[in-house]
């Protein structure tokens, strides 16, 4: 039996700001906005290329046995991308503050690319919610 990662909570204080900075800056597509119960409204969007989205909550009561996060406290959250460069240079043209491009080198972090799996750049939303980008030597399909 697979186990999928399918849809991650992303954790916002307004859902209209967070849609917008993840459908207009980051590129993200909007899959839905629904009010799915009274009171209850869901934006689901999933970043370009991936089989995982990511849900924006209103309304909705924490799952039996799972606790609320606070806006802002989902961190280190990680995408790949195979062009980090090109990958960086949208964000920035589409408004969004990207840190550079880092890598791990022998004494820390270290601006510029590094190897093979070691390339890194990372923004946040609109409450603070941290992503790290990083390269991948190809796309999944192919590894």
């Amino acid at each position: 039996m697979n186990w999928t990662l399918e849809v991650v909570p992303v954790p916002v204080t307004d859902l209209d700001r967070a849609k917008e900075f993840y459908a207009d800056k980051a590129g993200f597509t909007v899959d839905l906005d629904d009010e799915v119960a009274p009171g209850v409204r869901v934006v689901q969007i999933t970043p370009p290329g991936s089989r995982c989205s990511l849900a924006m909550l209103q309304g909705m009561p924490a799952a039996p046995g799972t606790k609320a996060m606070a806006p802002g406290s989902l961190q280190g959250l990680q995408i790949c991308v195979t062009d980090i460069e090109a990958a960086r240079a949208e964000l920035v043209a589409r408004g969004v503050d990207v840190s550079p491009v880092r890598h791990v080198g022998a004494t820390g972090w270290a601006e510029g690319k590094g190897g093979t799996w070691n390339s890194f750049m990372s923004f946040e939303d609109p409450d603070g919610n941290g992503w790290v980008v990083q390269e991948a030597p190809s796309e999944l399909a192919e590894r």
